[in-house]
């Protein structure tokens, strides 16, 4: 089958035209607008060269914001970090794919590539204006989500501790439903997206618990089933002779979708589902509110201050699965690379290796669908292993909310269905997919 086409700006009305054209210098603005904000904070910590810093960082963010409203060339990137010069290999790559002399522009490149590379300008900017080099613009929104997210973290802590006291009077049922259960929770804590939000609050104020039955009908792929059976079989050890399970989740948002998938990693673990859990983040700040390691560990640390009893509990559990290698703490640049997922294995072997390691890899959110199906105009009813192409390194399953047009492995004629009666169902995180491709 042919490969469609890359979404991209250049075909007016679409979301990437309107994520470019709109969403993209909305994120811009308030980047601006937060370093200027933190201008006194710059001053205090380093002097009058910290007010430099910020001049040179607004003029630089400034004048990327220009460049993209008017579509002009994709630049080289110049503050020579580890990736720069695979982001500028990637330009030359993007070069040859265009015809009668035409450069990369931002409406006329693939969507997914110039999200990305704007990222990757913000974090150059700052890198390109010292002392202020390691800040994060987007740590106060990220703050900020957590705690507007706090009364639905105590629920999700809360239940986790009954499910623990009770896990020993449990049979194999009861077990399935759990792991559904904050499978569930974990998929739909992936509409905590501050990106798709433009920066604006869009936290978990309730309990997800008591909402799942009713969000039931908007699962558009439910293969909870195959994830348990792979897993279970492992438990079993009707599949291999090594006692030891690995899951590695690849993660996307901090704030209340990492509390989520924390409690489905420690779930995971009470039911012997997995023996050890490795966490994927990002290595610079990105897409807003993508978990570093920064986040990572703050959030932990949160939970362990938090006042209250269990939330405070977990976490320590949490803490003790970091200390006794329970859970494994892991980044990597190719995160943060424009790259699909099919070219891993040759633009990152080191970590298509490690994930071959693993009995399932379960990736999070919006922007990794779109890496693992190379986001582009898939028809709906695609399998999903076939718009995976060659990328394939383990059992693996995509946990997402629907915030961009792409969506394989639907059943004939929903995805058309949908789009009469709800046009922007694919934009809107309202639905979601539990999409697994075992392995060949």
């Amino acid at each position: 089958m042919e490969t469609p086409d890359s979404l991209s700006a250049k075909f007016e009305g679409s979301f990437a035209y309107f994520t470019v054209k709109d969403r993209l210098p909305q994120i811009l603005t308030k980047v601006i607008d937060t370093v200027h904000r933190n201008k006194n904070k710059f001053l205090e910590e380093y002097g009058e060269e910290g007010i430099e810093a910020e001049k040179k960082a607004l003029s630089f963010f400034s004048k990327l914001r220009n460049e993209m409203q008017t579509d002009k060339p994709i630049l080289p990137i110049t503050d020579n970090q580890p990736d720069t010069t695979i982001w500028n290999q990637y330009l030359k790559y993007q070069e040859t794919l265009l015809c009668n002399g035409e450069q990369p522009s931002w409406f006329k490149s693939p969507w997914l590539y110039v999200e990305c590379y704007l990222y990757r300008r913000i974090q150059e900017g700052l890198m390109l204006s010292p002392p202020i080099c390691m800040y994060d613009v987007f740590k106060e929104a990220k703050d900020e989500s957590f705690f507007q997210s706090q009364p639905a973290m105590l629920a999700l802590c809360t239940h986790l501790h009954e499910l623990k006291r009770n896990i020993d009077t449990m049979n194999k049922d009861q077990y399935q439903k759990e792991f559904f259960r904050l499978l569930q929770v974990s998929l739909w804590g992936n509409k905590c997206d501050l990106s798709i939000s433009g920066g604006v609050d869009n936290s978990q104020k309730s309990s997800l618990l008591s909402a799942l039955e009713s969000l039931k009908p908007f699962i558009l792929v439910d293969n909870m089933e195959s994830l348990w059976n792979t897993l279970s079989k492992s438990r079993d050890g009707s599949t291999k002779k090594d006692p030891s399970i690995r899951v590695d989740i690849v993660l996307d948002n901090a704030g209340f979708e990492l509390v989520t998938d924390f409690v489905l990693a420690d779930t995971m673990l009470s039911l012997k589902l997995a023996t050890e859990v490795h966490f994927h983040a990002k290595c610079i700040p990105w897409f807003v509110s993508d978990t570093t390691k920064h986040d990572f560990n703050w959030t932990i640390q949160q939970c362990l201050a938090a006042n209250h009893k269990w939330m405070s509990k977990c976490g320590q559990m949490w803490k003790e699965n970091l200390q006794k290698g329970r859970w494994v703490y892991h980044e990597h640049l190719f995160w943060t690379l424009p790259h699909e997922y099919c070219s891993m294995a040759d633009a990152a072997p080191d970590l298509y290796t490690e994930l071959q390691k693993s009995d399932l890899v379960l990736f999070k959110g919006d922007l990794n669908y779109r890496k693992l199906t190379g986001d582009r105009k898939w028809a709906f009813t695609v399998p999903f292993s076939q718009a995976l192409t060659t990328f394939h390194p383990a059992p693996l399953c995509s946990i997402r909310t629907l915030k961009a047009d792409v969506q394989v492995g639907l059943q004939p004629n929903i995805g058309e269905q949908l789009t009469v009666s709800e046009p922007d169902w694919m934009t809107s995180g309202k639905y979601g997919v539990i999409q697994f491709s075992p392995m060949v």
